[in-house]
């Protein structure tokens, strides 16, 4: 598989980092000392059109935040890893419960602690703040931006790859 359509096609879960992928990378504190994080409207709507297209989807983060616990509830991932620095682990517990292999699986990354699970997946994908380490790897690059937009520019990738995106307009359009 070295095509991208190709290797879109194979895709039946998508997996996210959070921290510098899900969101700019930046952590604010408010005056109480709680972890508060922004997040883009886009891409809760890439993971309803994933869901739509009948794709799963997951987020494994290093982090653990109240914030990040409610945003991918908000989302309606289905597979949540959340405080794992160790991301293999939990990347293998998703697969085993899913029954994929690694090859329909996307794993979106930008930094080192993601490269374990990069490295094995059908489709990787960066942001272009991605450390040059997870460039060197990934099979594409987004043109969003880290928190702007990606996850929502990897699901209609894959879903056009998948013939699934007029579906997935004509919902909207009726």
């Amino acid at each position: 598989m070295t095509d991208l359509a190709e290797r879109c096609r194979a895709v039946r879960l998508v997996l996210a980092d959070v921290d510098g992928v899900l969101t700019d990378g930046g952590i604010c504190y408010d005056g109480e000392g709680r972890e508060t994080k922004v997040f883009h409207v886009h891409d809760g709507s890439g993971a309803v059109h994933l869901r739509q297209g009948g794709i799963l989807t997951g987020a494994i983060s290093g982090r653990d935040s109240a914030a990040v616990r409610q945003r991918m509830a908000d989302m309606g991932l289905e597979h949540v890893v959340l405080g794992r620095h160790h991301k293999l682990p939990a990347y293998e517990e998703i697969l085993r419960q899913c029954g994929l292999k690694d090859d329909q699986v996307a794993f979106l990354g930008d930094d080192l602690l993601d490269l374990c699970i990069l490295e094995r997946v059908g489709l990787a994908v960066t942001v272009p703040q991605g450390r040059p380490e997870v460039k060197e790897i990934c099979h594409h690059v987004t043109t969003a931006p880290a928190g702007g937009g990606a996850l929502r520019e990897v699901a209609e990738l894959i879903l056009r790859a998948q013939g699934r995106w007029e579906d997935i307009l004509a919902r909207y359009r009726s």
